[in-house]
């Protein structure tokens, strides 16, 4: 199996009761609340943490977007994976470039996320996976000013344009409801015959049925407590896909798992506890529930569905106030030493049949130095137990980038 480090970048010195004051979605005070030298940093600790993951034998580097949002202050991630891409290339680093998301469902220039994937293939030697989420609705309709209704149509056109003009020999035309091009010839295409795509998803069937049908790998999130959420959505998504003729090769889902280690439990504890509950509270925990699900953003077959069993949203409806120890239990984040994480993540990895394991390695506040130690304890401690699984059942890796040789 694959393991990958993952990041978003957020603000690391919000004040305790920012969750309390603020809303991150639409109205957090810049200029109130953050410094120039701190913004700085954070950009090049960012990078220097993900080569260090790099460096340290993670398979590839992940990333994702959001506009506007305190918890994560990448608007663009292209430009930060440019930056790794040809870090990393020239090191000679075989790891994969993973941005999880340009989300398509908010983007009003597709054939830009097209030229930017391409680009980012280009310079890492085809080393690119393509992330493909719809987008948040808060992101996409508040922020980003999409009207809900919207969203998954033009997720929709916008998926079909990207993949035609990375495809076409030929120079087309292009005349949707949202894109309209006289010509669509990019330059360049990808190194890639084309980029594996995995699509992050929260369990929406109709969702699901799209992956499948796109023969793309399905990517979910810790965040709302795999205790609680993991076994109705993974065998949903394993069933999904035994009636659509598609087999149960793990490499078709990846799952971003939050992950703190310590040299022993009580040192992880100590000294991650502030950083996981601050990073909850202050992201999804900031967010106004309502703004999760804008009424028009998600499609009937999904609204049906959440009405019949709201299950699926785990801990998010609590985040603003959440105690570190219910995230704890509920493992939106496996915090601990070396062998209890490395027996949770084991556990969940075979329970759930998951490929790919995307290892959520800084959180909310959490400094530099701790992050870097985080990664090096997972890297050394863990990493080696877990690349081994599957091994012996023979799948092949259709989603990972042909670029990388491993």
């Amino acid at each position: 199996m694959k393991v990958l480090s993952f990041q978003q970048m957020p603000y690391r010195n919000l004040p305790s009761d920012f969750a309390q004051k603020h809303n991150s979605v639409v109205n957090t005070p810049y200029n109130e609340l953050v410094k120039a030298s701190e913004m700085h940093e954070y950009h090049v600790n960012f990078l220097d943490e993900m080569m260090h993951a790099a460096r340290s034998g993670f398979d590839g580097l992940a990333t994702t977007e959001h506009g506007q949002a305190a918890y994560d202050i990448l608007p663009n991630p292209n430009l930060q994976m440019a930056a790794l891409a040809y870090a990393t290339q020239a090191e000679k680093l075989d790891v994969a470039i993973c941005n999880v998301g340009r989300s398509l469902g908010k983007s009003k220039e597709a054939l830009r996320i097209a030229e930017e994937y391409a680009v980012l293939d280009q310079i890492s030697g085809g080393r690119l996976i393509a992330g493909f989420p719809v987008a948040l609705s808060f992101d996409a309709n508040q922020n980003n000013g999409v009207p809900p209704i919207e969203t998954r149509a033009r997720f929709a056109e916008n998926r079909a344009l990207i993949e035609k003009a990375w495809s076409s020999e030929e120079v087309f035309a292009f005349n949707g409801k949202f894109n309209k091009h006289p010509y669509v010839n990019i330059w360049p295409r990808p190194a890639q015959k084309r980029p594996p795509v995995w699509a992050p998803a929260i369990g929406n069937p109709n969702t699901f049925k799209n992956i499948i049908d796109n023969d793309d790998a399905f990517l979910y999130l810790s965040w709302f407590g795999p205790k609680l959420t993991g076994q109705r959505i993974f065998d949903r998504w394993w069933d999904m896909c035994e009636e659509n003729g598609r087999d149960r090769n793990p490499n078709r889902l990846a799952f971003v798992q939050c992950v703190a280690v310590g040299e022993t439990d009580e040192e992880a504890h100590r000294l991650y506890k502030p950083h996981v509950e601050a990073a909850f509270r202050n992201g999804l925990g900031s967010i106004p529930i309502q703004g999760l699900g804008l009424p028009g953003y998600m499609d009937i077959k999904g609204v049906e569905h959440i009405v019949k069993d709201p299950g699926d949203f785990g801990l998010v409806m609590k985040m603003r106030d959440i105690q570190y120890q219910e995230l704890v239990d509920n493992q939106a984040c496996i915090v601990g030493g070396p062998e209890t994480v490395k027996e949770q993540l084991v556990e969940l990895v075979k329970n759930f049949r998951i490929g790919n394991l995307v290892l959520m390695v800084q959180h909310g506040s959490m400094p530099h130095d701790l992050t870097k130690k985080n990664i090096s304890l997972l890297a050394e401690k863990i990493l080696p137990d877990l690349k081994g699984i599957w091994e012996d059942e023979g799948w092949e890796h259709h989603w990972w980038p042909t670029g990388v040789q491993s």
